[in-house]
């Protein structure tokens, strides 16, 4: 049995890394080649492996593992920091995409409780995934990399709290009396948890990371240990393995757990998408074809049209809101687990499995070439997505004339742009600030500065701006070809005025100097000059290093106050 159970697991490994490495060719996520690694290992297709109990038991070790992570980064402190505008927006879409999803599904012919789940399961988009591609873009610091990042964590935090209420539900039961039981077996085993992790755990902890392999080792332990607690009390091992996750994360070594853990938790985790894809039935696909198309095409569409309307109603652009809008235009992992929750719980069947996993797979691959082109399509779509911008009352209220001429342009303020506006006001020199974050201008408004609500990628703002008597223009954009065409721009009318731009790659800070601009600035080398020029003013004096970190945490507290902290990357 050990034998068998070993075979077949090499087998599917090494269809997997062939099928994954197709993927990556084709520059799609490697979610995609995991279950179609099931479906092909699976008795409808190649019938190379049989379902066994213990792949299943690999993938359920996934999903916990997985859980155990997110409860293991969530913070306390999270959805303050993801900002206004991506909790409305999170919060929104969520509301709007489930509220349609629901009566498609009902118009489908789908039951009441079919389409919930289905309905549930279109909300929510892919952290990883999109992620991933924005950091391949470079946008993951851009206005709308922050946004989408933000709604992100709002939806995770949301299919966490109904991944918990659908696990712990079993199929046939009154709801309302299953309410007051688990409310009641819930709070007291919580408050139990939660003062074991305040109190003991710091302690323990403190005396484990001595050794990080039994670090490790305790991790997990405590992982299956409180999972198999919940299981027995009548929840789930997600929820457990989730609540174990959360107890750990007030933990000062948890990033170090975390970061030991993750390879195990990405192992098992493809497992359960092999599993998922193997369970997946096709004897009658055939009457399911019109609601996967259906269901297809709102994800693709419609979400991202969800997305556009909330932020254009909060002042954004067009552009930003086309591009935020694009990232969630898939389903999520978690869309995935919830409906494998739902069939082994007993709530839905392996065909609504089938259907919504087929509906992951097209939309994943479909938005994973909308975002990656999205640079591409919008200059098609622009002229027609002015509908989704605020008409009447701007966002951009501001001092700016548009006869009236600057000595100095900055486009963009947050971060870099803060030290470089501080430099305009001690030279006394007439400026204006564009930018195209609604909120910054509001700031700035209110602030006497004279500022401009607009994007820099926008000809038509461009256009409008009078660059021929102008003596400086400052970039702190990040992306390459918005920082060409403002070269350009400003070049056509004025050839001595001084252009500094932002970049990261070498190969693209020629490209700029040989359009014209007059210097670039590269943080990550910058920061290196900066730490040499402390040592050869300060040699090796400790105290006058020790007077640099105290000016700088001061710096540091300030500027985090004003919100320029940067967004959580890993959650």
């Amino acid at each position: 049995m050990v034998v068998s159970v070993f075979v077949e697991l090499s087998i599917v490994i090494i269809i997997a890394v062939i099928v994954a490495g197709i993927m990556r060719l084709l520059r799609q996520p490697l979610v995609i080649g995991y279950i179609l690694t099931g479906i092909i290992v699976s008795p409808y297709f190649f019938n190379i492996v049989t379902p066994t109990d213990a792949i299943a038991t690999f993938a359920q070790i996934g999903i916990a593992l997985l859980l155990f992570m997110v409860g293991l980064n969530l913070n306390p402190r999270i959805i303050k920091d993801v900002g206004k505008v991506s909790l409305i927006t999170g919060v929104g879409q969520v509301i709007f995409t489930s509220v349609i999803g629901f009566f498609i599904g009902k118009f489908l012919g789908f039951s009441t409780i079919v389409s919930t789940y289905i309905a549930i399961a279109l909300t929510f988009s892919s952290t990883i995934i999109i992620m991933k591609l924005l950091s391949d873009k470079g946008d993951l610091e851009t206005l709308y990399g922050r946004i989408a990042l933000g709604f992100l964590i709002v939806q995770d935090l949301i299919v966490i709290v109904i991944l918990m209420v659908i696990s712990s539900i079993p199929a046939g039961i009154d709801f309302a009396t299953l309410a007051l039981e688990t409310v009641l077996r819930g709070v007291g085993l919580l408050i139990l948890l939660f003062l074991i992790s305040v109190h003991i755990f710091p302690r323990i902890t403190q005396a484990i990371a001595k050794s990080q392999e039994f670090l490790l080792l305790f991790s997990i332990g405590w992982c299956f240990a409180i999972a198999s607690l919940f299981y027995y009390l009548n929840f789930s091992i997600e929820a457990g393995a989730l609540i174990a996750g959360i107890t750990l994360s007030l933990s000062p070594y948890h990033y170090e757990i975390g970061s030991k853990m993750k390879p195990l938790r990405d192992f098992f985790i493809i497992l359960f998408f092999i599993s998922l894809g193997s369970q997946m039935v096709f004897t009658n696909i055939s009457q399911y074809v019109i609601p996967i198309l259906i269901f297809s095409v709102f994800i693709l569409i419609g979400n991202p049209l969800i997305v556009m309307v909330l932020m254009g109603l909060m002042g954004y652009t067009k552009r930003n809101s086309f591009l935020a809008g694009l990232t969630v235009a898939q389903i999520s992992e978690f869309s995935l687990i919830l409906i494998a929750l739902g069939v082994n719980v007993g709530h839905l069947t392996n065909e609504i499995l089938s259907l919504v996993t087929i509906v992951g797979l097209i939309t994943i691959a479909g938005s994973t070439y909308l975002i990656l082109y999205a640079n591409k399509i919008y200059p098609h779509l622009s002229r027609y997505l002015g509908i989704f911008e605020r008409k009447g009352e701007k966002v951009d209220e501001h001092k700016h004339h548009k006869d009236e001429t600057y000595d100095i342009i900055l486009f963009g303020y947050d971060r870099i742009g803060y030290d470089i506006l501080e430099s305009f006001k001690k030279i006394k020199k007439k400026f204006l600030v564009v930018d195209y974050n609604p909120e910054t201008i509001t700031k700035l408004a209110k602030g006497g500065f004279d500022c401009k609500y607009g994007d820099a990628s926008d000809s038509e703002l461009l256009n409008e701006l009078n660059f021929s008597k102008i003596k400086m223009v400052a970039s702190t954009i990040h992306n390459l070809d918005t920082n060409l065409l403002l070269i350009n721009k400003v070049r056509e009318s004025n050839k001595k005025a001084i252009i500094t731009v932002v970049s990261h790659q070498i190969d693209e800070a020629m490209k700029l100097y040989d359009a014209g601009a007059t210097y670039v600035l590269m943080p990550h080398f910058l920061g290196g000059h900066h730490v040499s020029t402390m040592i050869e003013a300060h040699g090796l004096n400790l105290s006058k290093f020790l007077k640099e970190k105290v000016a700088h945490v001061e710096h540091l507290r300030m500027r985090k106050e004003v919100g320029h902290e940067h967004p959580l990357h890993e959650k």
